[in-house]
């Protein structure tokens, strides 16, 4: 993961970047990770709603999901910038090359894995999420996962099952594959 040229205290700064798709526990696990590790959080869908001033499904209704993408790319280069941070990625992120190759060299990868099943359960009764105004949002939702999760293990330094188990455990599940350095984080305070 960091490389033997890094400054001491360079691989416990770098970002730790959740992927998965939609309603695999980013923002959650992402929350509460960030309180364990004594870190910033930072939702990068929650931060470009905040500066467009619209509802990402706005976005994608305006400029199509194109624009979105492009908008998406420009915030990641930014974010993953940032020291210390917990960054919960959109599901999408990884869809563009660049932004794939800037999260496995800036952050720590954190991938959250969750099964078809379990993500129709998660998202079942969203109506938020453009992706999934189709016919058949169930079909959609196997669609992605199967065209998303290459793309996701592409990048992962880990690999986590955001199955049916608590937060909690799934988050001190994550700590402790995290390298040391970062461990540490958690122990402090």
């Amino acid at each position: 993961m960091a490389s033997q040229d890094e400054a001491p205290g360079r691989a416990a700064a770098r970002p730790v970047v959740l992927v998965g798709m939609m309603g695999s526990g980013k923002s959650t696990v992402g929350r509460r990770l960030a309180v364990r590790l004594h870190r910033r959080f930072i939702d990068a869908d929650k931060v470009l709603e905040e500066r467009c001033g619209v509802p990402i499904s706005t976005v994608f209704e305006l400029e199509g999901e194109e624009g979105f993408r492009r908008r998406e790319a420009a915030l990641l280069d930014e974010l993953t910038r940032l020291p210390s941070i917990v960054l919960a990625t959109g599901g999408g992120a990884v869809m563009r090359p660049e932004n794939r190759r800037l999260l496995a060299e800036r952050g720590l990868v954190v991938f959250l894995q969750a099964s078809q099943a379990d993500l129709w359960q998660r998202l079942r009764r969203d109506r938020t999420r453009p992706l999934l105004q189709t016919e058949d949002p169930r079909e959609r939702i196997a669609q992605l996962l199967a065209l998303r999760e290459p793309l996701y293990r592409e990048i992962a330094h880990l690999t986590v099952v955001s199955a049916r188990q608590p937060v909690d455990q799934l988050v001190t599940d994550i700590i402790g594959r995290l390298p040391e350095e970062i461990q540490a984080e958690a122990r402090v305070g």
